[in-house]
């Protein structure tokens, strides 16, 4: 469920459990990674044997993060006598919080999304040795591609990355000493990393007017906000074909990484606004992503599509939100 493309899905995991915006921030860091970075992460990876210990902590983690699917449990283990209003608020609380997406998701997408490029061919990084599993062509079929692989730097580098991801992403069902044990190479590393500016594409400008917009909210501008979002969930049907044009359109122009970098932000954003979660949940995070992932694509969507996405934003926060 997690990738890049789908960057508004993990968002909306994001920007409603606690840890989020620290994971948000460490994607977006790793987006903007280079090859000589990967060294310097790799020189802080922990030794096996403390990763060992760590992880099995983060697999018991796994085990108690609450899920969607605990809603029917939650009603099964209620007890009968226990008012309806009482219940449907406990399985509302639940659904407001509860993540789409899983870790095992999460990390499949920084291995392989966020850090596609430090993959290669099998041999291809070392020509004199032959790949695991030769291509061989068949009558009429194209020839299997051979398996990628990481470089040890660039698997250990990741190893870093991983640990913080999860350290943020469990924040509330790890142990203190567990989580900051994760993290510690990843904030090691990081201070010894240049800060770069991530790139936003071509419209990355009315991105980040924005989402500095967002992140500097008044209570005004909320609840113009929270009413604009109650008035679009009456309009929902119309809010899906909108943002699957808008990611179709991203993912055409090449810009996937520009938009997720976006999305990322924008969880940032929204957490230093202090827009409390069940709002998120209840619409203004997919209000703001839409318009965000509309901005992406810019100067592709159509207008019917970018008048969907945008004009609650427009309406609500203003003309100059948008960069306009």
């Amino acid at each position: 469920m997690y990738s890049l493309v789908s960057a508004p899905v993990l968002g909306f995991d994001l920007t409603r459990i606690e840890g989020g915006a620290g994971v948000s921030d460490v994607l977006t860091r790793a987006l903007s990674l280079g090859p000589d970075d990967l060294e310097v992460l790799a020189e802080h990876r922990a030794d096996d044997g403390q990763r060992a210990d760590l992880w099995a902590a983060v697999e018991i983690a796994t085990t108690v993060q609450p899920t969607v699917r605990d809603v029917a449990g939650l009603s099964r283990a209620t007890d009968p006598a226990t008012p309806v209003e009482k219940r449907a608020s406990a399985a509302l609380g639940l659904l407001q919080r509860a993540p789409l997406g899983t870790v095992d998701g999460l990390l499949q997408c920084v291995r392989y999304d966020v850090l596609d490029w430090t993959w290669s061919a099998a041999g291809e990084a070392e020509p004199d040795q032959a790949p695991q599993f030769p291509p061989v062509q068949r009558t009429g079929e194209p020839a299997p591609r051979p398996p990628k692989v990481q470089s040890e730097v660039a698997s250990r580098a990741t190893a870093v990355i991983c640990d913080a991801i999860v350290a943020g992403y469990l924040r509330q069902e790890l142990d203190d000493q567990s989580r900051r044990r994760l993290a510690a190479p990843w904030v090691a590393a990081s201070r010894r990393l240049p800060e770069r500016e991530v790139g936003l594409g071509p419209t990355g400008s009315a991105m980040r007017t924005l989402i500095d917009r967002v992140a500097s909210l008044s209570q005004q501008d909320g609840a113009r906000l929270y009413k604009a979002a109650e008035a679009a969930r009456r309009e929902s049907a119309s809010w899906a074909p909108a943002i699957h044009s808008a990611s179709w359109a991203v993912h055409l122009a090449d810009r996937v990484r520009e938009a997720a970098a976006g999305q990322f932000l924008l969880v940032q954003a929204v957490e230093t606004s202090g827009i409390p979660v069940t709002e998120r949940a209840a619409g203004v995070w997919n209000l703001l992503s839409g318009a965000v992932q509309a901005l992406a694509a810019r100067d592709l969507v159509d207008a019917e599509t970018a008048h969907r996405l945008l004009g609650p934003v427009l309406s609500t926060l203003g003309p100059s939100a948008l960069g306009s």
